[in-house]
């Protein structure tokens, strides 16, 4: 026997290894189409009957056992999960049957101490084929500490925000899942109970999430009121569009006596072009998903909020859970945004604080062809999955129709034996019998996409994890949606805004008994450099990967830096490692209850203003998410092999802080810029150094702070001179070498290589004040003859700015 029955558990495996065992090949190490190992042993043959023990494994016990440092039996015996399966696979049917057996009901004899390796591949399959970019790999400590509630019914995040209660504009930056509907309430009762307020206005980007502020018994859990919405002020609810009657329904609402109003961010547009901003005086303004909100002009929302800003006559709660705009739009103007009072909860914080989810993993897939034909390589049925499909215009489209796509999907996975008629989900047959139940919210046919979707919010049916398998849509099922037992969000196609992967990373990162591992999928199209659309295509593979190293820094612990010198002494609560502080080297130190890293850095910029300041402690990921979009910065980082680092890390990311922060005089805007580069560059370097040893994912919930740590122990003396020689796309230039087809990557390499241009009179300028600084220190200019590729470079600025002063270019700017 040397291949498994098609058609079964075992037809979905694909053979590793082959051990010789008694008289032939019976034992096999397995993966399935994700990765996860299996030992699958032949135990005996019955009437036609085979019978194996099937035994997983993580992929770091199967490199112990490869390496001999544990037996087979005791894998079998004593494996991760205290048991194995007992399967039974008829020759003839194909039809199995499978038993989980522990102890004394594992017959031992049978069990091998070792076998003959007569077959194996090296490198690993499962790691050599596998077309994701294994971009984050997170995991947290389940402390429980974010789900746990204080003696007012309040989570961490809603003590921390309740605390700013009395602030007339306050914006709360906040994960998915973290309890910013809830904190809402509470800060909003205050307001209307204790501060004077007449009323609350609840304001919502889709009527699907104003069932978010539906009535909460808030005094069973400690605090003193209930929260309440009479059923005509959600308009949420009310049948209509968003302009008409549901713009009387608010003027009627101002005139009564009544204290909370829900409604779509539309329908509040159109009520104060009716009214005006005069109107709403003295009352509260909420307004969730911000992220919706532009300083742009031409956002009414933003524009609105503008002129209520400048009243100062209304209180307003600003929330979100992404503060990242795919058009980079800014969400407020610096001026407004100052006003603000901002707490900030982060993923780390949310993630380290739950019961039950430890790892979070977020990857890229490239494919060829029709993205139908790879679902089945990049999905487990075993997991509970969100799909998004692509946009019917988008170049990842089939062009076939979006319901013909959802159909094709589900023959991809199985065979369609029909809909629930109880549920409206789809019934799809698995080869191995079991039935799937999908629930498809692309067929936007009134009846039937109304049955699914009541399914779906069925009260009686959130926590039974076993209602529904796979959930397919294409615009909904992101922001707001609520399915605690999502283990993967899938998405095919580029999203082209941040704050749209936020949202969806954010429907698998919900806290779910049993509910260990979570991850995001992107299936997108693999560059070719053959085909006409490949600039389309490489600008996605780009801006996949942006958005995978931005996620890493959100998803990370906050930085704070501080310039190292004799006076620095050890801050309160942070753990700085074995042997603890060192004044006379520079220190990483780790608070694990704020979730912060402090470290030194010789030679760092301070900033000197209070907004500078605020920019460093809160604002860094902002500015990271500028740099990472910066088409021109991505493609030189991971393409150009002759890039010197400087030109991105000083010089690119320098003109990206000046045109973000204009205000900010020369020196604190070179302070951003070192605290954003180092913020990025140690991330990195910290991953490369907890891969370093070959694994493909951080071993423990500490294995980011103990790579920052090696890492900044290894460079001996950590200064922003050498922050900025690193390449910040270098990790993810890496990965992309080993998962990339290697024609395609050189000859994408080469397209890109082949648009460098001269330098411009500003990159020119730049450059030149760099030299002039570097003459500064070292007492002479930058030689174009140095071995040293950045000096060579700022001379060839210097020269370049003198030659376009002489030809008056700058004059004419």
């Amino acid at each position: 026997m040397e291949t498994f029955a098609n058609g079964t558990i075992l037809g979905r495996l694909k053979v590793l290894e082959i051990y010789e065992y008694y008289d032939g090949p019976r034992l096999f190490a397995s993966s399935n189409q994700l990765g996860s190992v299996f030992l699958v042993l032949w135990i005996r043959s019955i009437e036609a009957v085979d019978e194996y023990y099937v035994q997983t494994m993580s992929l770091q016990l199967f490199q112990k056992l490869r390496n001999g440092q544990v037996s087979l039996r005791d894998v079998f015996l004593g494996g991760e999960n205290g048991g194995l399966i007992l399967l039974e696979v008829s020759r003839q049917s194909g039809k199995e049957k499978t038993a989980y057996i522990t102890g004394e009901q594992i017959e031992k004899a049978l069990l091998p101490f070792q076998g003959e390796l007569v077959k194996a591949t090296l490198p690993m399959p499962f790691i050599e084929s596998r077309t994701e970019i294994p971009m984050v790999s997170v995991s947290y400590a389940r402390n429980g500490s974010s789900t746990r509630a204080n003696a007012l019914g309040m989570r961490p995040m809603q003590e921390r925000a309740y605390e700013k209660r009395g602030e007339q504009f306050l914006l709360i930056k906040s994960p998915p899942a973290s309890g910013k509907s809830r904190a809402l309430m509470f800060i909003a009762l205050d307001k209307l109970e204790h501060q004077g307020l007449k009323q609350a206005i609840i304001v919502v980007p889709e009527r699907s999430i104003g069932a978010s502020f539906n009535d909460e018994p808030l005094t069973k859990f400690g605090f003193r009121s209930d929260w309440h919405v009479e059923p005509r002020w959600n308009l949420c609810n009310a049948p209509g569009g968003d302009n008409g009657s549901k713009v009387q329904a608010v003027g009627a609402f101002l005139e009564s006596s009544d204290k909370v109003l829900v409604c779509t961010h539309a329908t509040f547009r159109f009520a104060v072009d009716q009214y005006g901003v005069e109107k709403f005086d003295d009352r509260l303004i909420a307004v969730d998903e911000f992220h919706h909100v532009s300083a742009n002009p031409d956002n009414k929302l933003g524009a609105h909020l503008g002129q209520f800003i400048a009243r100062e006559r209304v209180h307003i709660v600003a929330m979100t859970g992404s503060y990242f705009r795919g058009d980079a739009e800014a969400v407020l103007s610096p001026q407004d945004e100052e006003k603000f009072d901002t707490i900030t909860y982060t993923y780390y914080e949310q993630l380290n604080g739950y019961e039950y989810l430890k790892q979070l993993d977020i990857g890229y897939f490239f494919y060829s062809g029709s993205y139908i034909e790879d679902i089945p390589k990049v999905l487990d049925v075993s997991e509970k999955t969100i799909i998004h499909i692509p946009n019917v215009n988008s170049r990842e489209s089939t062009k076939r129709g979006k319901t013909t796509e959802v159909s094709e999907i589900m023959g991809a996975l199985g065979s369609w034996e029909g809909k629930d008629p109880a549920t409206g989900f789809d019934l799809v047959r698995l080869a191995d019998g079991c039935i799937l139940k999908i629930a498809d919210l692309v067929d936007d046919g009134p009846d039937r996409h109304a049955k699914v979707l009541a399914s779906l919010k069925d009260a009686s049916q959130k926590n039974n994890r076993d209602n529904v398998d796979i959930i397919i849509a294409l615009g909904m099922a992101k922001e707001g949606f609520d399915w605690i037992w999502c283990d993967h969000a899938l998405t095919i196609g580029y999203r082209s805004s941040l704050t749209e992967i936020v949202q969806i990373i954010g429907r698998a990162t919900r806290d779910a008994p049993g509910k260990i591992r979570t991850r995001f999928s992107n299936l997108i199209a693999a560059p070719d450099a053959s085909d006409e659309a490949v600039n389309e295509a490489v600008n996605d593979t780009l801006k996949a990967i942006a958005a995978s190293l931005l996620m890493e820094q959100v998803l990370a612990p906050r930085f704070e830096f501080r310039q190292k010198n004799s006076e620095n002494r050890p801050a309160d609560g942070y753990d700085y490692g074995e042997g603890g502080y060192d004044p006379d080297k520079c220190n990483v130190g780790f608070n694990e209850q704020t979730g912060r890293f402090q470290i030194e850095i010789k030679g760092l910029t301070p900033p000197k203003s209070v907004e500078a300041a605020r920019i460093c402690q809160e604002d860094l990921n902002e500015v990271i998410a500028a740099f990472v979009q910066d088409k021109t910065a991505v493609e030189q980082g991971l393409f150009n092999e002759d890039l010197v680092p400087e030109e991105l890390t000083q010089v690119r990311l320098g003109k990206i802080i000046k045109d973000k922060y204009p205000e900010l005089d020369t020196e604190d805007q070179e302070a951003v810029r070192q605290h954003a580069i180092a913020a990025l560059a140690l991330t990195q370097q910290a991953k490369k150094e907890v891969l370093g040893g070959g694994g493909t994912e951080p071993s423990a919930n500490t294995a980011l702070i103990d790579g920052v740590r090696r890492y900044v122990m290894d460079v001996r003396e950590l200064d922003i001179d050498l922050i900025d020689r690193i390449n910040p796309f270098g990790e993810a230039r890496a990965i992309l070498g080993k998962t990339m087809n290697e024609d395609n990557l050189r000859q994408v390499a080469a397209a890109i290589s082949a648009k460098k241009t001269k330098l411009t009179p500003e990159e020119a300028k730049e450059l030149a004040i760099r030299a002039v600084k570097f003459k500064k220190e070292r007492g002479r200019i930058p030689s174009i003859d140095s071995q040293d590729a950045w000096e060579r470079r700022m001379a060839e600025g210097a020269a370049a700015f003198v030659r376009y002063k002489d030809e008056g270019r700058y004059e004419r700017n």
